[in-house]
Formats: structure tokens, C-alpha cells, sequence
């Protein structure tokens, strides 16, 4: 389903219809990936007025080059990447961020967030995963556990961290895309993207659990 409830249109049709010039197919598409693409822009630029204009940005792009869309990524995948190419020129310009590739190169090993004896070593049957998991947070009053101070505080988490993880979590675990799809995107082996996920989530769940009360 669109966000407006109206049946989801697949890519083959919206592009021919885009390409017919039909406006009812720039809307649909608007509201499938619009408010997406600006969250995603703060990624790389300093505010919402920036994102915002970011956005418009790449909309103009994306309807001067449908004639070159050859459907060898999805037209999601092919939006945002023009989408975070035009937010990365202008976060440089605006001298706001550090480019994207010069954060590729983090040491999985280094900075670790949470202790590495809360995970099973090499060898066990569930390496890589918790050893002594949060507890269970179903015991928490509910009212806590769906206040807007939680929320904030995960905002927060994600917000400090370092920019390539930030990305990475952001468009996995809030945006809900795939792995393959982040790595397209942001220019990422699926190794990288991996073990920034991994780093990622391991310091936001670090944060949360001490907000918890867990640790």
C-alpha cells in the first residue's frame, strides 16, 4: 500500500507513468519516499531547512534523468543515491561534515562500546551474539517503556554517534531497508556495513540499558 492507502504501484509501471509525465505518479512517489529522503539528508547537512532543500534537490534530478533509469537497482535505490550524492556535496560545501568515504576505513576492533565478554567468543555454536542479554523489558511498566523519553533518549543515542555509523543504523533500524540496499546507497562492502551496524547498535543499546537501569 502507498502511505495514502491507494494501492502500491510496482517500479516498471510508476516509471512509465513518470515518463508519460503523468503527475499522479510524482505525487505517489513524493509521498512513498519524501519525508524518507529528508532524514536522510541530515545525515550529512546541518539542518531541516537544509535537508529540505537538499530534497527538492534531488527530486529535480530524479525527473531529469528517468530516460537514463535502467532498473539495475531498484528506483528506491536509485533516488537515494542521487538523493546522498546531492547531500554530501552540500554538507562539504557548507564544510559541515567529513566525507563519507574518509569514515569507511574504521577498525572493527577499535572504540568498542560494550564489553566484548557480553558476547560469545570465537568458536561458540552463537559467536558475535549476546552471552548475557538485557533483561527482559516486558516486566517494565508499559507506560515507560512507550514514553517520549525513551524514544529521546534512543534519538540521542543515534545522534552521537560517529557519522558512518550513524548512516548505517539510521537506515537500517529506523528506515527499515535492507542490507543490500545500505550498501548500494552509501558506498559500503557488506562486510563494513556489517560491522558498522554491529558498533552501532552496540552503543545505542549500551546507552538505553544504562537508561534502564540495566547496567
Amino acid at each position: 500500500m502507498e502511505p495514502d492507502g491507494a494501492p502500491r504501484i510496482d517500479d516498471a509501471d510508476l516509471v512509465t507513468a513518470l515518463r508519460r509525465g503523468e503527475e499522479a505518479a510524482f505525487v505517489a512517489l513524493i509521498a512513498r519516499h519524501h519525508a524518507s529522503m529528508v532524514r536522510v539528508a541530515t545525515l550529512y547537512v546541518r539542518d531541516h531547512e537544509v535537508a529540505e532543500e537538499v530534497a527538492q534537490d534531488a527530486w529535480l534530478a530524479v525527473l531529469q534523468g528517468l530516460d537514463r533509469f535502467e532498473a539495475r537497482s531498484s528506483l528506491k535505490t536509485w533516488i537515494f543515491r542521487i538523493l546522498t550524492n546531492r547531500a554530501r556535496t552540500r554538507g562539504v560545501r557548507d564544510q559541515r561534515m567529513v566525507p563519507f568515504a574518509m569514515l569507511q576505513g574504521d577498525d572493527p576492533t577499535s572504540d568498542r562500546s560494550v564489553d566484548p565478554d557480553r558476547f560469545f567468543p570465537a568458536g561458540h555454536e552463537d559467536a558475535g551474539h549476546w552471552s548475557s542479554p538485557l533483561r527482559r523489558w516486558e516486566g517494565a511498566p508499559e507506560a515507560r517503556l512507550l514514553a517520549d523519553e525513551t524514544g529521546a533518549h534512543i534519538a540521542a543515542a543515534i545522534a552521537a554517534l560517529p557519522e558512518s555509523q550513524r548512516a548505517v543504523i539510521t537506515l537500517r533500524d529506523v528506515e527499515g531497508w535492507a542490507a543490500a540496499e545500505v550498501c548500494h546507497v552509501l558506498d559500503l562492502t557488506e562486510t563494513n556495513q556489517r560491522v558498522l551496524l554491529h558498533r552501532a547498535r552496540s552503543r545505542v543499546r549500551a546507552a538505553l540499558a544504562c537508561y534502564l537501569g540495566d547496567e
